[in-house]
């Protein structure tokens, strides 16, 4: 299915000066650090009908290619997307981003815009740039209370049956573009809950699971299957899914193991891996999975080792349960970290602080065996790695101790070994080996995208792929 792009019109074309100058500015908020600390609701404040369209109006409408356009992995239309709101065109606009993109309602709250459309923003030369996501979050929460719900097009009968393995964004991509080309879907998750990422690893604060429940009852509304709590390669083989009939297959399983320090004492009551802390601290517990069921107890002082978004999430997720000092411990300086800035202006807001060019090399026990401190080591930046990265060098003689009774460790994650398992080829770290183009693995009707081909990569680039190997099944399915 092609997705074409919003074409100008008479009746989109930006405003006149004149009938600018009339759209007040109101600011971009958030709630209180002080108040936002003691839940997990969304922090920001949502723009009103006013302030979107002025900030709507600031953008420039750049020719074709806009840079904007062009940074992002779904490469929203976002100079006619500006010119809806502007005009107060709202629902046109939140159904343009849906052209492109499958969750823009989710998109706008977790991608790291600075990175992307607003980091190639042309106003970045002299000003700032225009907020692009949350003006994707006010149109599409905007069609949402109006319509209730959004109604996903569903094709005309194929006869044609495809897999998805994984319900994360990748795979919910994918099954929603195979719906609108009419072939019958099932996702498998081996979860309680499809959503991966959005519903088990990305904290209450920046996305409501209201937001993913209501878009995935959007997706069985139109005819997808869901199918929890199955882990394929364990409780089903691939193989099997094509003897039940399926025709085609995408695997998008993410990149759920967490790496590890393999440092002393990494193994103590009190030391968390980062995936587990988060799914164990913001979900519903009658939505946890099974070996996770309970809250974490934390201590008074928690470390969170990383410099990651995952980092920062489990930074501001501490402070919520309780935690009186957190410490994020990374070994390089801010400016190589690879987190998003805003995340860690957030987090130094309620409380977070920063220990950079500082590397842990063993966890402290105290006499009952509990986790009481962590031993570090002041770091300096060497020669650029193999990434262009300065690494990290440690200091002679400039160890010392940090009184700690909680660690958490947010530094990577690794493909699932299962991936080793179905005979497809993969790269030396794990991960699927597919056509760049197309999404093809090396076996026929087999596609994959998201974390298990990138390793850890960006909610918006997994929807990318998820889009893009939709297509190429449903090429391959009408030459069958």
């Amino acid at each position: 299915m092609s997705n074409p792009m919003y074409s100008f019109s008479d009746d989109c074309s930006p405003l006149s000066d004149r009938e600018r100058v009339n759209l007040p500015y109101y600011g971009v908020d958030v709630r209180p650090a002080h108040e936002r600390i003691y839940d997990f609701d969304e922090i920001l404040l949502p723009f009103d009908e006013q302030r979107a369209r002025f900030e709507a109006a600031r953008c420039i409408h750049c020719p074709t290619p806009a840079a904007c356009v062009t940074a992002c992995p779904v490469h929203n239309d976002i100079p006619t997307i500006m010119c809806l709101i502007e005009k107060g065109n709202f629902l046109e606009a939140s159904q343009t981003f849906r052209l492109t993109s499958t969750i823009p309602e989710i998109c706008g709250r977790v991608c790291p815009q600075e990175k992307l459309c607003q980091g190639s923003c042309v106003h970045n030369l002299r000003n700032e740039p225009v907020l692009i996501g949350p003006l994707e979050v006010f149109v599409t929460d905007y069609e949402r209370s109006v319509k209730g719900s959004i109604t996903i097009r569903k094709g005309a009968p194929s006869g044609r049956k495809v897999a998805i393995v994984g319900g994360g964004p990748s795979g919910l991509a994918c099954a929603e573009r195979l719906i609108n080309f009419g072939h019958d879907v099932t996702v498998y998750d081996q979860r309680p809950i499809p959503g991966g990422l959005l519903m088990y690893g990305i904290p209450g604060f920046k996305l409501s699971s209201k937001v993913l429940m209501a878009k995935l009852n959007e997706l069985q509304n139109a005819g997808i299957h869901f199918v929890t709590n199955t882990f394929i390669g364990k409780d089903i083989t691939i193989d099997a899914l094509f003897n039940d009939g399926f025709d085609a297959v995408y695997i998008s399983v993410g990149a759920g193991v967490d790496a590890q320090l393999n440092i002393p004492g990494e193994d103590l009551p009190g030391v968390f891996k980062g995936t587990e802390f988060l799914i164990r601290s913001n979900v519903n517990l009658d939505l946890l999975p099974p070996g996770m069921t309970t809250r974490p107890k934390i201590g008074k002082r928690v470390a969170v080792i990383g410099g990651g978004d995952t980092a920062s999430d489990c930074e501001r997720t501490s402070i919520r349960l309780g935690a009186q000092e957190v410490f994020c411990i990374y070994r390089r300086t801010e400016d190589e970290m690879p987190g998003v800035s805003k995340d860690r202006t957030f987090a130094r807001q309620e409380g977070t602080r920063y220990l950079f060019l500082t590397q842990p090399i063993r966890f402290i026990a105290d006499g009952n065996g509990k986790l009481t401190a962590m031993e570090c080591v002041r770091m300096e930046l060497g020669e650029k790695d193999a990434k262009g990265r300065r690494s990290p060098v440690p200091i002679p003689d400039s160890n010392f101790i940090l009184e700690i009774d909680t660690a958490i460790t947010a530094v990577g994650y690794y493909p699932f070994p299962s991936i080793g398992e179905t005979g497809l080829d993969v790269t030396r770290n794990g991960l699927i080996a597919i056509d760049s183009k197309t999404g093809a693995t090396s076996r026929r009707g087999i596609y994959a995208g998201g974390d298990a081909v990138r390793g850890p990569s960006l909610v918006v680039e997994a929807t990318a792929d998820g889009i893009r190997a939709a297509s190429s099944i449903h090429e391959y399915l009408t030459k069958l």
